[in-house]
């Protein structure tokens, strides 16, 4: 099972960013998709995350600036990061969850890296 997330980087504030998790040898159907961030000295926190039929949720800090997709097809989800401030500064991790034999299974990503210089 492999999760690979990419499109990290540095931007200027106000700026835009999509970030990308491509899943791979997965044996079940994933059920949600998710951007988790992390910053330093602080708790992971839940960015976004979207369920097999398409609901979406964010924390009310990104609302209206980020949006989460997916294609069920290619099992990649991304995050749309618009009007980036600042405080968005953190290690992102994309996260998945899938149900097979009777138990529910978590995966991780590796994390990228997202700047917002003022």
């Amino acid at each position: 099972v492999q999760l690979q997330a990419s499109g990290g980087g540095l931007v200027q504030a106000g700026g835009s960013l999509r970030l990308s998790c491509a899943a791979s040898r997965i044996r079940f159907t994933i059920d949600n998709m998710g951007w988790y961030r992390q910053a330093p000295g602080k708790q992971r926190e839940l960015v976004a995350a979207i369920t097999s039929g398409g609901r979406t949720n964010y924390v009310d800090s990104v609302k209206g600036r980020f949006t989460i997709s997916r294609d069920n097809a290619k099992n990649i989800w991304y995050l749309n990061m618009n009007s980036l401030k600042p405080e968005d500064s953190a290690v992102y991790y994309c996260n998945a969850d899938a149900v097979g034999f009777g138990r529910k299974y978590d995966y991780w990503g590796q994390g990228t890296q997202v700047t917002v210089s003022s």
